[in-house]
């Protein structure tokens, strides 16, 4: 899509965000850590708020994770956390989005295993003027880029209740939906972090080319009759990245039906999670189920993927 066209559907679309409708949302060094078990377990879900900022830029965060107790309910803040040592995978809501309005995405990956800051953007969250530039100009990146890097400074921060729980040495993934797929991407080009192993960019356009310096597995989610985000620039964005990478299509979607409950989305959370523990936690299991959580059950994705 071009730019200008992208920018009058995002803008058309804030105010329903804003409402409450979750919307917008080369060589490959990879560091060698020693794999850690991937849980087996589902657990519940804890949340903590860190009040972070980046010069004048206010990036209030809240950290969904494993924690205590039973599975299945509502994240309790600041739950215990649960026995265990996990890696990071940061989440970038949409245009007019908060990290609540992504449950269906970002729950799942704490139920996993995963510590998942998610912060709200200053310009482009619910109730604000909606600056969709920031993802152009990079700082909704960089935003990213210093949320990693707060989050993974707790596991040094003594008394605080995830020092020695977050691993930092395999890397951090990075996901989003929409706006938050084009931050994810400006991570991974224009704005890169070297410290990303795993990168999911749910419904996102081209940000630039990747300069080799990011050694991520990088999978792309996308319907292929978007209205907002168009498929083809995605698809050029994957064909400029080197494996390993992987595309889920959903045919015939549109913009964000396959990441809500209902409509393929039971394939999109299964490709996702385990596209992360095998990055993050070298699940070679996870690897080997990805085509199958893509396709079980339905006729209407299509799964690409290089892995090697």
């Amino acid at each position: 899509m071009k730019r200008r066209s992208l920018l009058s559907s995002m803008a058309a679309l804030s105010a329903a965000g804003a409402a409450g409708v979750p919307l917008l949302g080369a060589g490959r060094a990879r560091a060698t850590t020693t794999p850690k078990d991937a849980p087996t377990e589902t657990f519940a879900i804890g949340v903590r708020e860190y009040a972070w900022s980046r010069g004048d830029r206010q990036l209030v965060t809240r950290i969904f994770y494993p924690a205590t107790g039973t599975p299945g309910g509502e994240p309790v803040r600041d739950a215990p956390i649960a026995d265990g040592v996990f890696p990071v995978c940061e989440f970038s809501h949409g245009l007019g989005g908060n990290p609540e309005s992504y449950a269906p995405l970002v729950r799942p990956l704490a139920e996993a295993g995963f510590v998942v800051p998610a912060p709200v953007f200053p310009t482009t969250s619910t109730g604000t003027e909606g600056n969709i530039q920031d993802v152009y100009n990079g700082n909704q990146s960089m935003d990213v880029s210093e949320v990693i890097t707060r989050t993974l400074a707790l596991n040094e921060a003594s008394g605080d209740p995830f020092a020695g729980r977050i691993d930092t040495a395999v890397g951090v993934g990075v996901a989003g939906h929409s706006l938050g797929g084009m931050t994810t991407h400006g991570l991974l080009t224009a704005w890169p972090d070297e410290r990303i192993a795993a990168a999911v960019p749910f419904a996102c356009v081209d940000m630039g080319n990747p300069d080799g310096t990011v050694g991520a597995n990088v999978l792309f989610v996308h319907g292929d009759q978007d209205p907002v985000c168009q498929y083809s620039s995605a698809r050029t964005a994957y064909e400029e990245l080197a494996a390993p990478k992987a595309f889920l299509t959903h045919l015939g979607a549109a913009h964000d039906e396959y990441i809500w409950s209902g409509y393929n989305h039971t394939q999109t959370v299964a490709t996702y999670v385990d596209w992360m523990r095998w990055s993050l936690y070298a699940d070679t299991a996870a690897r080997d189920r990805l085509q199958a959580d893509a396709t079980s059950g339905t006729t209407t994705t299509n799964w690409e993927a290089e892995l090697a």
